[in-house]
């Protein structure tokens, strides 16, 4: 969320960040709720203090009074639901060097690097050479998990974990603190990074499984808390300080989270249908970082943090290249955002392998994570978060771009002591 003396001092710039990241806000009619919400409670209160102060030497002005405050408390209800509403709505202002465009094809590349292989043979995709490898079974993945659903088999399961290691040891040595998180979250936590469309969730839009099986609490009590599976570890190590004020001198707070991630990818039925590049469960190392409230600072720590996926891509030896994203392909909370895109021979195409994203204090507010700084004054962090690494689309990466004229595939030479082989071939 926003903060709302920010929209009232800023009201033509967050109107404008609406309209450039399409999202249909009237910022006046928000202030003219603010207004109504702030001078019924001024006004409710006084009344409420009149009528306690009336008490029992005059009942019948005393009953007034509390009739006349039960119906502003109504009022008020009505219009504070309204204003929580359009809150929700309301977007972080993004950054000066953010493009505007209206879609993703209007994404800016500010970086290019590694060569696009040519091939002196035909070459395969990932799914036939995981078929000929006997590596990759899609096939037998629907018949048991359903749509989108796959096995992964003998060297490309050791060549998947590998990967999966190797980047959450490399993000370790960096100074992020290896953490493996809930992939089974309340809906706080969901809510709170921004991956509700509102305030519930909502079957409709939001590309999450929600777990129907009731739980119970520690006492055997059934539990009223609704249960998601998260897309990425990003809210469960979001959702870690959640309520709690830390020490400013501590921050900036950096982790690394491995987990098993879960998409409905609704929003992308007939999308990318064939092998694994779009699935509905996979794989990831995600890094999360909690910041001061300063914005120079903030955004060289996501310069970093794009710069370790940058560094893994060329570890990995695949070509790659940066977009910054521009305001139309941007959700309302990033204030700064980048997608980092493998090259993908089988698509012909660059995929999108990881994004880098700088949302400010938008989800710290929502999950109330405070700091108290040097001058003992508590602020709301500012939140960050990337894609260390996914487990499909690398994966098709290696094995499309390292194939051999054989069907053979060379593994990087950094994941050959994790896999305990240099290549995998036909058996």
């Amino acid at each position: 969320m926003v903060d709302i003396k920010f929209i009232r001092e800023n009201k033509e710039a967050v109107q404008q960040a609406a309209k450039n990241k399409r999202i249909d806000l009237d910022v006046d009619k928000l202030l003219n709720l603010d207004e109504k919400r702030r001078r019924l409670m001024s006004e409710s209160e006084s009344v409420r203090a009149e009528q306690k102060k009336l008490g029992k030497e005059n009942i019948d002005n005393a009953r007034d009074l509390k009739s006349r405050f039960q119906e502003m408390a109504q009022e008020l209800k009505e219009i504070d639901e309204k204003f929580q509403k359009m809150m929700l709505k309301v977007p972080t202002v993004p950054s000066p060097d953010t493009p505007v465009g209206k879609d993703d094809a209007d994404n800016v590349e500010i970086l290019q690097k590694g060569e696009i292989p040519k091939f002196d043979f035909e070459p395969k995709d990932h799914i036939e050479l995981g078929k000929i490898l006997d590596i990759l079974d899609v096939e037998r993945g629907a018949k048991v998990g359903g749509y989108r659903g796959y096995y992964l088999k003998n060297e490309g399961a050791i060549l998947v974990s590998a990967l999966m290691f190797y980047v959450f040891r490399k993000m370790s040595q960096k100074g992020y603190a290896p953490m493996i998180p809930p992939t089974l979250v309340k809906e706080f936590a969901l809510f709170g990074s921004g991956y509700f469309s509102g305030k519930e969730y909502n079957p409709e839009v939001d590309e999450i499984y929600q777990v129907a099986t009731r739980d119970k609490e520690k006492d055997g009590a059934a539990s009223q808390d609704k249960k998601f599976l998260v897309g990425t570890a990003e809210p469960s190590l979001l959702a870690y300080y959640a309520g709690e004020v830390l020490d400013g001198a501590k921050l900036p707070m950096k982790f690394c989270g491995f987990s098993q991630c879960y998409r409905s990818e609704i929003g992308s039925y007939g999308k990318d249908t064939k092998g694994i590049y779009r699935v509905h469960e996979f794989m990831k190392v995600e890094q999360v970082v909690l910041a001061k409230a300063d914005i120079e600072e903030s955004n060289k720590i996501q310069d970093e943090m794009a710069g370790i996926s940058r560094e893994i891509h060329e570890d990995l030896g695949l070509p790659y290249r940066v977009l910054q994203i521009n305001t139309g392909d941007m959700s309302p909370g990033k204030y700064r955002a980048f997608d980092i895109e493998a090259w993908l021979p089988g698509l012909n195409r660059w995929g999108e392998t990881g994004s880098a994203s700088n949302f400010l204090d938008w989800q710290s507010r929502r999950l109330n994570v405070r700091y108290k700084d040097e001058n003992g004054e508590t602020k709301f962090a500012y939140m960050l978060n990337n894609t260390a690494l996914a487990s499909p689309r690398p994966f098709i990466a290696i094995l499309e771009n390292f194939q051999q004229a054989g069907g053979s595939v060379v593994i990087p030479k950094v994941l050959r002591d994790l896999c305990g082989f240099e290549k995998i071939e036909r058996k």
